[in-house]
């Protein structure tokens, strides 16, 4: 599999940790030592997840090394959507007028976007279909609660869009060399310790202890599973994007896999936790750090629980 073209879009509107104190009475110094957060990005009222989707879009096609309607899957990731019916897949399906197409959307929490990567492999590897366009998209401000001391301050939105081929295009597109999740419903708890409930209360993370516990493990666990897969170690690693949920847990990651902080690439101090968008946005804006050779590989863990990795090569 290879990555022809990625973009991502970001709304325009910067909510400053300064603004919880305002609501909620959270100190600024509180919430960047808790978690990392310095602002977000909040989506305008005229945005939504679909429109954030479009944009990220919009930005790619001009680049495109072909037409947008030889796409043969779209696949839209998120767990805070605009409509459950009409969805994510079926508005860009719409909005760019992509006929006989295969359209589908997928929700795993925060590892969405890798599930939605596997799936594309699947598809692959029976043939059915050659290219694909997989978008995450995430509008946690539209579901959150902004008075919630526990997890209000947290969320951002924004998008991200990756063109995936079967064949390779240029010496620029990037190779998916191996990609893997997992579903962890299973562990802890799963179901409670992050949920998005829309009668009763929005999207709430009660139970931030267990989250901390299972992500740090699991998401060193999915790195070291891929790497161990593919005879490959940590060191042969140039980069690590993992799910932008906290900085203290991509700090514990990285002291687990023992690695420099160089070499993990954040945005959740410029952008909070932008949800299965989080690593496809992270990678998007550090394209210019990658050369020739690079190894880079991907690392997610989502409520509910679940998680995933992600081997990608310059």
């Amino acid at each position: 599999m290879y990555i022809n073209l990625i973009s991502h879009y970001l709304p325009q509107q910067i909510i400053p940790n300064s603004y919880f104190k305002e609501v909620n009475g959270l100190s600024e110094e509180w919430i960047l030592n808790r978690t990392g957060i310095k602002e977000r990005r909040k989506a305008l009222k005229s945005e939504n997840t679909n429109t954030m989707a479009e944009e990220a879009v919009n930005i790619a096609i001009k680049k495109l090394p072909y037409s947008i309607n030889d796409i043969d899957l779209i696949i839209g990731a998120t767990y805070s959507p605009y409509d459950t019916v009409g969805t994510l897949a079926h508005y860009i399906q719409n909005q760019f007028n992509i006929s006989d197409t295969k359209s589908i959307s997928v929700s795993s929490a925060c590892s969405s976007f890798i599930n939605s990567i596997e799936i594309v492999e699947g598809y692959f590897a029976t043939n059915k279909i050659e290219k694909a366009l997989v978008i995450a998209s995430e509008h946690n401000t539209a579901y959150h609660n902004k008075m919630d001391m526990q997890a209000g301050h947290l969320w951002g939105d924004g998008a991200a869009s990756f063109f995936i081929s079967k064949k390779k295009f240029s010496d620029k597109d990037f190779q998916i060399l191996d990609v893997n999740t997992t579903g962890l419903g299973n562990v802890g708890k799963s179901i409670e310790a992050v949920m998005l409930r829309p009668n009763y209360g929005g999207i709430k993370m009660p139970f931030g202890k267990d989250v901390f516990i299972h992500a740090t493990r699991y998401m060193v666990k999915s790195i070291n599973d891929i790497l161990l897969k593919n005879k490959l170690n940590i060191n042969d690693v140039d980069y690590i994007i993992p799910h932008q949920a906290n900085l203290k847990i991509i700090e514990n990651i990285r002291v687990q896999l023992g690695v420099e902080k160089e070499k993990v690439l954040i945005s959740i101090d410029k952008l909070g936790n932008t949800g299965c968008a989080s690593t496809p946005i992270t990678f998007s804006q550090n394209l210019h750090k990658f050369k020739k050779g690079d190894l880079i590989v991907f690392t997610v863990f989502g409520g509910g629980y679940s998680s995933g990795a992600m081997l990608v090569s310059k």
